[in-house]
């Protein structure tokens, strides 16, 4: 993340103010209301997030509109429940991963693809390895 790792408003000096008031004018922060809106807000965290280096005013209107993006997901959008062998495949997927990536954190390739298969339950061991690899909480990885 670029800028300083949890900066605030309170922490944003005149010029990263006058650049923050600038996103502000040009995708304003206000309640989404619809999907058209949520689209449009994902567009523009999709550009600041795919920059590699965002200055301190970009984050903090990044983590206020992931904020706003939030209250409307969690007001309007039922997800279904997923298992942790289900966010596994689909992080792999997402990542260009493949079996043989994950042994070390598996310890085996055989153990990943017995998990893989449904032939072994995701241990707690390995769910920690996991969502420290991809910077998740170990819940996404332990089924209810």
């Amino acid at each position: 993340m670029g800028g300083k790792d949890g900066a605030r408003s309170t922490d944003l000096d005149k010029a990263n103010e006058k650049e923050y008031l600038e996103l502000v004018r040009a995708f304003p922060l206000i309640h989404i209301e619809d999907d058209g809106r949520l689209a449009a807000a994902f567009a523009v965290i999709d550009s600041l997030v795919e920059k590699s280096d965002r200055s301190v005013a970009e984050d903090v209107y990044l983590a206020a509109l992931t904020d706003l993006v939030e209250t409307y997901e969690n007001a309007h959008i039922a997800l279904p429940p997923v298992t942790g062998v289900e966010a596994l495949r689909y992080l792999m997927e997402e990542n260009g991963l493949t079996q043989a990536d994950l042994a070390p954190l598996f310890g085996a390739p055989s153990i990943v693809s017995e998990a893989l298969s449904g032939k072994r339950r995701l241990a707690l061991t390995h769910a920690r390895r996991l969502a420290a690899h991809f910077g998740l909480p170990v819940s996404v990885f332990i089924d209810a």
